[in-house]
């Protein structure tokens, strides 16, 4: 749900993504989306990556609300007459077409989550973290860097935060308590499962399950590659590398590269 520093490598993923900023997928069918420097690109049954009517829009911090109903951010396709930055924007058919919600040319979001009704985003232009109920109107909760967000998917009050040291900040919304885990790994990205899992990324790949909400964490093997981006639900969990994009359906304990 958001994105770390490039890599130097090149590889075949490089040439076509350029980055992975975000994966889902979508209820509706099952299908896995990647969003990246290139575009947004659906995975087809026989592997391939295709990339989404054929835009070339920069999204970052995409995240699926629904069946066929996606919020991102980013900077527009070169052919579009829009700011540089997209603020909050909405997708209702997969991708197909993007329609702005707010803060167009005013906020660069870098980490996007959903919980119940409530959008949690971290503009990076501004060094904020907000919410929203309404996609429109946004209230502060804190400044400073971030790098993730995780939003407890029942418990819209419960929130995580990283930093870009590696830090892990826990959220109480409301009253809009802030603390630091102590004992926490480094992560850089993180993703809620459900109930009181959460899976945790180091800059480093290093892979680590808490299924206290994230006060204890546990190790769990390491993928190739420097992290890109993350997306954890039930059964399904997908990482991004710069070596490929990968899939594990057994909380992490083996992983299958889907680019292979």
């Amino acid at each position: 749900m958001s994105e770390t520093a490039k890599s130097s490598g090149s590889t075949d993923q490089d040439q076509l993504l350029g980055h992975v900023h975000g994966l889902g997928t979508d209820p509706d069918d099952g299908t896995l989306y990647v969003a990246s420097h290139m575009g947004v690109f659906r995975r087809q049954d026989d592997g391939r990556l295709e990339r989404v009517a054929d835009r070339w829009q920069d999204t970052m911090a995409f995240t699926v609300v629904g069946p066929g109903h996606f919020i991102a951010s980013g900077h527009p396709d070169l052919r579009e007459d829009l700011p540089p930055q997209l603020g909050l924007i909405e997708s209702t058919d997969a991708a197909e077409t993007w329609r702005s919600l707010s803060l167009q040319g005013r906020a660069d979001f870098h980490a996007l989550d959903v919980s119940s009704d409530l959008i949690y985003g971290y503009d990076s232009a501004n060094g904020a973290l907000l919410k929203t109920l309404n996609g429109r109107r946004w209230q502060v909760i804190d400044r400073g860097p971030l790098a993730d967000i995780a939003a407890d998917p029942s418990d819209s009050s419960r929130l995580l935060a990283t930093t870009p040291q590696g830090q892990l900040l826990a959220y109480d919304v409301p009253p809009g308590t802030r603390e630091s885990v102590d004992g926490a790994p480094p992560l850089y990205l993180i993703d809620w499962v459900e109930g009181d899992s959460v899976v945790g990324v180091s800059a480093a790949g290093e892979l680590f399950l808490s299924r206290d909400s994230g006060r204890s964490w546990q190790p769990l093997p390491r993928v190739t590659g420097e992290p890109q981006a993350l997306d954890a639900e039930p059964g399904l969990w997908h990482l991004a590398t710069t070596h490929g994009i990968y899939r594990s359906t057994d909380e992490g304990r083996t992983w299958e590269n889907l680019l292979a």
